[in-house]
């Protein structure tokens, strides 16, 4: 049975993107680059093999033993941001026109009165603001208060923070869930995400690992087609389920590895995974060190990933946006991603790519390999730079 694997590693760019000042990105971002740099260089030889690193501008040589790799940069088309939402729906043929609303001083009060109403609370915060920072600034009062904890991002995000002792998982995701329902145009946040965390003013807060996305309803697209897709991580829920068998929500990178253990004995011809770690515990943090482990641990994972590859398989590693750790900002940046396409076969040069335009490119490449009649997007395995 031929398979299709696609593993988006998360935040993790390969150079500003042309447009990259209309997204306030005019600084020059460039994600791996960057972090290879400031760390001396990285111990991660599977990825560097597979052309990752290349594709972002680093001198190393493309080649993996008995793998055919070709290597290169994708350029996002899609106007709608610089986010994980955006991004893969744009490798699943989804190109948004317009950009999402977003709020850098904060939600309109008329907005943020409704979901008070609806939820039965007030709120604190209603401004930008890193996650970590805003639950150690906003957590105590949050604590005293029973008062959610409401912010943004430079994201279209509509994000609720709250304690797991003070507002009950389920209530504080039924809270998101009101959210979903009241933000529609003009305010059609792109993403609502629920927040939890725990500790105490003293030894300090910590976000915990249930995070709940609830984005809009993605238009359709290759998954629909495919139908029956094994998600890993957020992916299920950036596509709100549609499309994917039910599957549990890992929340690390060390356990989407083990559910890509799971997807690889499965029936599924499709396998779309997405680990964040490199951006969520690094990028947003503006840790480049942490960053840089976080890929030389991965880059093991990888190794374990590509033995296991069968000639039957096609495996697609890329990223959804941005998110350099070495500049100032903890947001997003507008980036080219980088892409890998590697199936097992003896004796096959590395090809490069190029830079290619639109991420739909993942998506054509897995129609095309599974067989599947699909118009949008141009299939990797067709052709290479220079040919």
């Amino acid at each position: 049975m031929r398979r299709a694997i696609v593993i988006v590693l998360d935040g993790c760019g390969a150079g500003a993107a042309p447009d990259a000042g209309q997204f306030g990105d005019s600084h020059g971002p460039s994600t791996l680059l960057h972090v290879w740099r400031s760390c001396g260089g990285l111990n991660a030889p599977n990825l560097v093999g597979a052309g990752f690193f290349a594709a972002a501008g680093v001198p190393s040589s493309p080649g993996l033993p008995d793998f055919e790799v070709r290597y290169g940069r994708l350029q996002e088309l899609s106007m709608g941001g610089k986010d994980s939402v955006t991004g893969h729906w744009e490798m699943m043929g989804i190109v948004t026109e317009s950009a999402f609303p977003t709020y850098p001083n904060g939600f309109p009060a008329d907005l943020v009165a409704a979901f008070e109403v609806a939820v039965g609370r007030s709120t604190l915060g209603n401004k930008p603001a890193s996650g970590t920072q805003i639950i150690a600034e906003l957590g105590e009062e949050h604590v005293k208060s029973g008062c959610p904890i409401l912010y943004t991002s430079a994201d279209s995000v509509f994000q609720v923070a709250a304690h797991e002792s003070v507002v009950p998982i389920e209530e504080l995701y039924r809270m998101c869930r009101i959210a979903r329902e009241l933000c529609v145009a003009p305010n059609n946040v792109q993403r609502v995400i629920a927040r939890p965390f725990e500790g105490s003013a003293t030894e300090g807060f910590r976000r915990t690992e249930r995070r709940k996305d609830f984005p809009l309803s993605a238009p359709a697209n290759l998954t629909d087609k495919i139908g029956d897709v094994f998600g890993v991580g957020v992916v299920p829920e950036l596509f709100d389920g549609r499309g994917f068998r039910p599957t549990a929500r890992t929340q690390s990178n060390s356990q989407h590895e083990l559910a890509l253990r799971e997807a690889f004995a499965s029936d599924a011809r499709f396998v779309f995974a997405n680990f964040e770690d490199f951006d969520m515990l690094y990028g947003h943090r503006n840790d480049p060190a942490g960053f840089g482990k976080c890929l030389e641990d991965f880059d093991l994972a990888f190794g374990r990933i590509l033995q296991d590859l069968s000639p039957e398989e096609l495996l697609i590693l890329t990223a959804d946006h941005g998110n350099d750790p070495t500049d100032a900002s903890t947001d997003h940046s507008r980036e080219y991603v980088p892409v890998s396409v590697l199936r097992r076969a003896s004796g096959s040069p590395s090809q490069s790519l190029g830079d290619v335009p639109g991420m739909a490119a993942i998506g054509a490449t897995v129609a095309g390999w599974l067989g599947i009649e699909w118009a949008v997007g141009r299939d990797l395995m067709e052709s290479a730079s220079g040919q």
